[in-house]
């Protein structure tokens, strides 16, 4: 028997919050970008000799590297997150540092001749061109202008898409802190929601597609996306990502 609206938010509502996106394996996908930012990175950490991962998560990306280099730091937000990405980075000699996001990073001038990010919530190029020393990359994959604008218009309606997210303004951001940005690219990806629960749980992770977000507060257009979902098969909408690769001029 197909589960009722009501049954799926309940299992949705019961889901922890946080940034892990495990449950969603079989009822939500999405593709991945042409470059395989995973192994961009292990390749470039693999000739660092010192690097910082900027609002790292739980750790997962750096405790996957298949070599680490000899000096490793990351910086995290939240809390829960800080602890997780200690456990993981721990065996591997990485240090995490607790500090908010749009703050200034806790290290010295010209400290890391690689920087990376994945996903950055906020970006501050000054302070990145600030840590990196002479001739040293920031290596970076990021959310693009209009991700997932499907769902955002099927709860809110049309929106306008907003550019604090777009590549070209990452870029002109680059440049007028003084890096020479030498790569940037931008891909279109599917993805596809097979239930509303699946929907719910994305949206109670991911907060800025619908800011504000409350199952009650969008009870009726969540049944409407429900019963279109039931009746026509999954949801598709389309994440934008961009990766973008800048020097520090020098050396």
């Amino acid at each position: 028997m197909p589960r009722t609206f009501d049954d799926l938010v309940a299992e949705a509502l019961a889901v922890p919050v946080g940034w892990d996106f495990g449950w969603l394996a079989g009822r939500a996908t999405e593709a991945r970008p042409w470059w395989r930012y995973a192994r961009l990175v292990g390749k470039r950490m693999a000739g660092a000799q010192a690097a910082l991962d900027i609002q790292t998560g739980a750790g997962e990306l750096l405790a996957g590297l298949p070599v680490v280099p000899p000096r490793l730091a990351a910086t995290e937000s939240w809390p829960p997150n800080v602890a997780l990405a200690r456990q993981r980075l721990a065996p591997v000699g990485g240090t995490v540092v607790e500090v908010a996001d749009d703050a200034d990073l806790p290290f010295d001038d010209a400290s890391f001749d690689l920087v990376t990010c994945r996903h950055p919530t906020v970006l501050r190029w000054p302070e990145i061109a600030r840590v990196l020393a002479p001739g040293g990359s920031y290596l970076s994959q990021q959310v693009g202008a209009g991700s997932v604008r499907e769902l955002t218009d099927a709860l809110m309606g049309p929106q306008p898409v907003s550019q604090v997210r777009a590549a070209a303004r990452a870029l002109g951001g680059a440049e007028a802190a003084g890096l020479d940005v030498v790569a940037l690219h931008q891909q279109s990806l599917p993805m596809r929601f097979d239930d509303i629960a699946a929907v719910i749980v994305f949206l109670r992770t991911v907060i800025w597609i619908v800011p504000g977000f409350d199952v009650e507060r969008y009870r009726d257009r969540l049944a409407a996306l429900h019963e279109q979902i039931s009746a026509h098969g999954p949801f598709r909408a389309t994440s934008e990502r961009f990766l973008i690769e800048a020097r520090r001029p020098g050396r």
